[in-house]
């Protein structure tokens, strides 16, 4: 969500007449994240976000977008692309795949409570029931192939200590498989700063564009990992009893989805760890970037492989 390609007001106004939204009155820049660039942009008839893509190819954009409309058709409050006027979602604009979505209200909030990771955990479950019905596939671009892959690019740059615990973790993760796991779509980045408020409840769900399919308690875990963490790395026993237990409420855990728990916790700590190291030590120039504090996970990581005995576990009701 960096400005890495500049859009001009002109070249935009040109691109925006494939599609029925009116005509350009503004565009704005969004100086956050560190994957895509994105603009405000409002038309004579609303407001969206534009969305260039540098680093997803054009052939696998399809399946971010279709998950989006597939999920927002069926009740989740999804980011929805919208459809140009031969009913396709992408274009090119300045040499790079993009796409305009509808703009979501609302804003994201920083300290969530115990009813926000209720509503949270809530809208997860409705994400997976609803996105087992779509149809395509997409291999989990930053699973275990690729922390294998970048880490040699990594290791130079760690200290001694740090190097040890990532190269321990990705051989430990490598060697658990949890094949029977449920899988499906999921949205493998479900953080705060992708969950829009507006009067008390959710708004909007965005950023998609890590969606993936893969086991639907990675995703689960992912999303604990981030609303229900506290400074120092551990898990706030509250807030994530709220987000399990309402995510049961609506998809039950199976039997080896529980006894995975604590593995996936780490897995998914490690995921990100891995991709903020990268994208910290070796960034990619850009007008307006923001690389996120990689020693954030580290904690949470050190902190689930020493206190993997008090972890809040996923206990069905008697």
């Amino acid at each position: 969500m960096s400005v890495f390609t500049t859009v001009t007001a002109e070249e935009l106004a040109a691109w925006l007449e494939r599609y029925p939204v009116g005509t350009l009155v503004s565009l704005e820049g969004i100086a956050a994240g560190i994957e895509n660039t994105n603009y405000f942009v409002t038309t004579s008839q609303g407001r969206f976000v534009l969305t260039l893509f540098e680093k997803l190819k054009m052939e696998e954009l399809p399946f971010y977008l279709g998950l989006m409309d597939h999920l927002a058709d069926r009740g989740v409050p999804s980011a929805k692309p919208v459809r140009d006027r031969s009913g396709g979602f992408l274009g090119t604009l300045n040499g790079k795949p993009a796409a305009l979505i509808n703009f979501l209200a609302g804003s994201d909030l920083n300290e969530p409570t115990a009813d926000h990771c209720a509503r949270v955990g809530a809208v997860l479950a409705d994400t997976h029931r609803a996105g087992s019905s779509y149809e395509n596939k997409m291999d989990n671009p930053r699973g275990a192939r690729w922390w294998k892959s970048v880490m040699p690019e990594i290791l130079p740059f760690l200290r001694p200590e740090d190097a040890v615990l990532l190269e321990e973790e990705v051989g430990f993760q490598s060697l658990c498989r949890f094949d029977d796991l449920p899988q499906g779509a999921i949205h493998a980045d479900l953080f705060r700063d992708n969950v829009l408020w507006a009067d008390g409840d959710i708004s909007g769900v965005i950023d998609f564009y890590f969606a993936c399919t893969d086991r639907l308690l990675y995703d689960v875990a992912i999303t604990v990992n981030d609303w229900c963490v506290e400074p120092d790395g551990t898990l706030d026993h509250s807030r994530t009893h709220a987000l399990l237990e309402a995510y049961r409420r609506i998809r039950p855990f199976t039997a080896i989805e529980r006894g995975a728990w604590p593995v996936m916790l780490r897995a998914a700590a490690l995921r990100f760890w891995v991709s903020r190291l990268y994208d910290f030590y070796l960034p990619r120039p850009g007008e307006l970037t923001h690389a996120k504090d990689p020693h954030h996970f580290r904690r949470i990581l050190s902190s689930h492989i020493a206190r993997e005995r008090e972890l809040p576990q996923l206990v069905e009701p008697l």
